[in-house]
């Protein structure tokens, strides 16, 4: 039997999530075409055939075809795709550009008051990209505009409408504006949107980078505190070991029992120290421990019962098939975290449910106590956030929300309907679960 997951790797950075802002805009430009092709056929129809003008139907529909098509062609990509890059947007809007050029060119070059379109393009470009290209997108379409001035295909008109030039150009260029105008409002608010999603994902992952240097400056102290207590513990041990069969200590049953209980203290403390060090990567000769999830629970309840007597701890088994997993420290200490937190709480009881899906092993701390502010439910899992008023406090927590994480898990907290908190892991069978299970479960 062998974890899908090897214990080394857990703690290596998980890959991090694509930033999907570049789709997205792709996805924008892909719509604002869609827009741009039904704007020209409606406009070739109603000028062609309602307004009597000569225009060359073929060609410019030819034109929005080869446009409609390559929409298809980058929507079917972008289905695949989780990211698009600067040049790809480039080539977008210079596509755009071109092909915006190719209808003016057929209906009337720089007379035709739709020249101003080129403005929206050069819109876009400043917002989706950056400056080298943003002013490759203006030079181009400066020239595109320049040429237009001297090569067009002039517009056919009629003999009614050849002294009503200007006010068609008067018109149209009204019209024009009002669609510039929109699309820009329409567009430039959805693109700026997906700008500041992209800035809020950048900024979540710079906090996480932050929280996890965080955590390995304490690993790092923890670690070096484990090693320097190994030594003087050890030696109490030797001590103690000494006084236990010392005569003046023997025939003091007092004595006796008040020895036993600095030994076990002892024990628990070197038990706290060996486990430090493991989770740390430390303890050698420590083949990982396979178990089932019910042994494992009751493994961490037992012993938090014994350091903590007097307070009563129930553990509740949802009605499942729970697969062997790997028992990791790492959780042991998490869930020993909770449980400390809950009865600090001051609650009066504590509940361990432990419960499973079809991915994940959940297990939720319930207790009985005065539950979470909602300023503290709004900064669950950063550091020293705490309601217990001691310096320092609040880590607990953010260490088992970090740990979690860290195991491709997620980390939740709630208030009860009547009073108390519930705080929920959830743990990816895929992480904490062995790939070979034995036939009889």
């Amino acid at each position: 039997m062998t974890p899908k997951t090897p214990l080394s790797a857990r703690w290596l950075p998980s890959k991090w999530p694509a930033d999907a802002a570049g789709r997205k805009n792709m996805a924008l430009l892909v719509q604002l075409r869609w827009i741009a092709i039904a704007g020209q056929v409606g406009t070739i129809a109603f000028v062609h055939w309602g307004m009597g003008i000569n225009l060359p139907v073929a060609a410019m529909l030819l034109v929005a075809s080869v446009a409609a098509i390559v929409n298809v062609i980058t929507f079917a990509a972008l289905r695949r795709r989780t990211d698009v890059a600067h040049a790809e947007l480039f080539l977008a809007l210079l596509f755009d550009v071109l092909l915006l050029t190719a209808q003016l060119y057929l209906s009337g070059g720089a007379t035709n008051p739709f020249i101003t379109l080129y403005l929206l393009q050069v819109a876009l470009g400043a917002v989706l990209l950056d400056r080298l290209s943003i002013w490759g997108i203006v030079l181009m379409s400066m020239l595109c505009a320049a040429l237009l001035s001297f090569a067009y295909r002039p517009l056919g008109l009629t003999d009614a409408l050849e002294g009503h030039l200007f006010d068609l150009h008067i018109v149209g260029t009204w019209i024009c504006l009002a669609m510039i105008a929109i699309l820009l409002v329409l567009f430039m608010t959805r693109v700026t949107g997906n700008l500041q999603a992209r800035e809020a994902y950048l900024a979540q992952l710079r906090q996480q980078a932050a929280e996890e240097e965080h955590i390995v400056r304490m690993g790092l102290l923890a670690s070096g505190a484990a090693h320097e207590l190994g030594t003087p513990l050890s030696q109490l041990a030797v001590v103690l070991g000494d006084w236990r069969r010392m005569p003046e200590i023997t025939d003091h049953p007092p004595m006796v029992e008040e020895v036993e209980e600095m030994q076990a203290a002892v024990q628990r403390c070197k038990a706290i120290v060996t486990g430090i060090l493991l989770s740390a990567g430390e303890a050698r000769g420590e083949a990982p421990q396979v178990t089932n999830v019910r042994d494992f629970i009751e493994g961490i309840a037992t012993a938090w019962r014994d350091a903590n007597p007097g307070m009563p701890l129930r553990c509740d088994f949802g009605p499942h098939d729970y697969p062997l997993i790997i028992a990791d420290p790492v959780i042991r200490q998490a869930i020993g975290n909770l449980l400390d937190n809950a009865r600090e709480a001051g609650g009066t009881y504590i509940d361990l449910l432990v419960g499973r899906d079809s991915t994940s092993l959940n297990i939720a701390v319930r207790d009985n106590g005065c539950g979470f502010s909602p300023q503290m439910l709004a900064d669950f899992g950063k550091p020293y956030r705490t309601s217990k008023g001691k310096q320092g406090g609040g880590l607990g927590l953010f260490l088992v929300v970090n740990v979690v994480r860290k195991l491709g898990g997620s980390v939740s907290a709630s208030n009860g309907a009547d009073g108390g908190a519930l705080i929920l892991l959830r743990l990816p069978l895929g992480t904490v679960a062995l790939e070979d299970q034995p036939d009889d479960k």
